[in-house]
């Protein structure tokens, strides 16, 4: 059979997409491509679950503009198909009296992205939302909340297949070949012939890429975010999302406390380098993987960068005592007994060969194709809006 868009990656942003084209054009024959048994197994299903503002972002940027409408699609979503959320808000606190500068920063963006009702609290209006939170300041940003994103991504899922789409899992692709204006995938479950190609592979997106546009410059670079959670009777400590202020010299927002949709309190995550795109644990290594990684120019620049960093984050990822330190920031009460090694995800993070990362949504079309070379965080709260833009594209070089 042939298809008139096959989606290769079944995350959240690649069933957005289908999602997005299933609602336009019910008519076209969709085929999403996954090589897991199920959706949402990596990036999409291992993220904080949390539900993004859009505070941080440069205004009138694509981070900013895809996660606000993306946080309007969501709430809707959600509301009309039933999946749980709660808007719980959040704080973003500064420890130190040199953080000041960067959370007016912080609020002065939130205001311009439109957000309402965000402000400047003192500590004694801190201690009235998080009472065991120590600080000399915070923003208070009401509409932050937490969701399973792999709920959401199921709920997709379930949604196209009832439509004019087809989901094949554990299928993994190889290879691209494009002539006569169709494109050829193939598989580990054979060969897939289709008009459009929507590259959504999220870790292996680069991979992907590189099939039909070798000459795009860009390297996924995995980091393991690792979690601890508070133990049922310490639960208390944290009544919302607590979150510090913006390391400046780090790509990452720091660890921080979590509440869940499922129920407890996740604390981190760190930002370690992972030694396999997939690697979820310490101890999992692909050689191959790893050796791409460490000969890549842009990791070598970044770790000449940002070594102190990174060996921190290292340090944190096998030393409790070091990761309950950095929770100690936020929290003074936090003890190394109140909490227990929780789970791990793995970011991807698009590098290119002069260590710049690439911290925006990075699209690169050629014929027959569309590749999504990175999608960061806010990715899973933009997810419709991004899939928008991705079904938007895709039906223009359709026609």
């Amino acid at each position: 059979m042939a298809y008139d868009v096959t989606i290769i990656g079944a995350g959240i942003v690649g069933l957005a997409t289908a999602f997005q084209l299933s609602e336009r054009r019910p008519d076209l024959r969709i085929l999403v491509l996954e090589k897991e048994e199920a959706p949402a197994k990596h990036q999409s299903g291992n993220n904080s679950g949390v539900i993004h503002s859009g505070i941080y972002y440069q205004p009138g940027g694509s981070k900013a503009l895809n996660c606000r409408r993306g946080y309007r699609y969501l709430i809707d979503f959600c509301d009309q198909y039933d999946v749980p959320y709660e808007i719980c808000g959040k704080v973003i606190v500064a420890t130190r009296e040199e953080e000041r500068p960067r959370l007016e920063k912080i609020l002065s963006r939130g205001k311009a992205n439109g957000l309402e009702g965000i402000k400047i609290l003192p500590p004694e209006q801190v201690r009235e939302i998080e009472p065991h939170v120590r600080s000399v300041s915070a923003i208070e940003v009401p509409q932050a909340g937490i969701i399973s994103y792999r709920r959401v991504a199921e709920t997709y899922a379930d949604i196209i297949g009832k439509r004019n789409a087809e989901i094949q899992f554990n299928t993994e692709v190889h290879g691209i070949d494009r002539r006569n204006g169709t494109a050829t995938i193939t598989t580990s479950q054979g060969d897939f012939t289709t008009r459009m190609i929507v590259n959504c592979a999220g870790l292996y997106s680069d991979k992907i890429t590189a099939m039909t546009m070798p000459e795009v410059q860009i390297q996924i670079l995995p980091f393991r975010g690792e979690y601890y959670e508070l133990i049922p009777e310490k639960r208390y400590l944290a009544k919302h999302l607590i979150y510090p202020v913006p390391n400046p010299n780090f790509p990452f927002l720091g660890v921080h406390y979590t509440r869940m949709i499922e129920g407890g309190i996740e604390a981190g995550p760190n930002a370690v380098l992972a030694f396999k795109r997939e690697g979820y644990s310490r101890w999992d290594v692909d050689g191959q993987e790893l050796l791409e990684t460490l000969r890549y120019p842009g990791f070598q620049e970044i770790a000449r960068r940002y070594w102190r960093d990174g060996l921190g984050e290292l340090y944190r990822s096998f030393s409790k005592r070091a990761f309950v330190r950095a929770l100690q920031h936020l929290i003074p009460e936090v003890q190394e007994a109140d909490l227990v090694r929780g789970r791990a995800g793995v970011r991807a993070m698009a590098c290119d060969p002069d260590g710049n990362l690439i911290d925006d949504y990075r699209v690169k079309e050629a014929d027959l194709v569309i590749n999504l070379c990175n999608a960061p965080s806010p990715a899973a709260t933009a997810s419709l809006s991004i899939g928008e833009m991705m079904a938007e594209r895709t039906l223009q070089r359709l026609g």
